[in-house]
């Protein structure tokens, strides 16, 4: 069972990191952007660019996200969404019929 658990948050954080690294490419490129220029727009290297591009990254920060969202002119929105769970029946509810003769 923990080896499940385990497995499911290593799948978690391995997709929540790719997203990041989707986001910012996507982002970058739609500005035309090389991963240099969005650098230089926020102080760093290319390197630390490549990085948050990267999939397998996981040290992003929120202080560099925000210089990157800044840069390119968007906002970075942060949420923090509940996991799904499967609600018990409790008995089929009838439509409510609005109109009906």
């Amino acid at each position: 069972m923990a080896a499940n658990a385990n497995l499911a948050k290593g799948i978690q954080e391995a997709a929540f990191n790719a997203d990041i690294a989707q986001k910012v490419y996507d982002l970058r490129t739609a500005a035309k952007l090389t991963q240099k220029q969005l650098a230089e727009r926020i102080g760093t290297q290319q390197s630390v660019i490549s990085r948050i591009e990267d999939a397998n990254y996981d040290g992003h920060s929120l202080t560099l996200l925000k210089r990157i969202a800044d840069a390119l002119s968007k906002n970075l929105r942060v949420e923090f969404l509940g996991t799904t769970t499967k609600k018990k029946s409790g008995g089929r509810k009838s439509p409510s019929r609005v109109g009906s003769r």
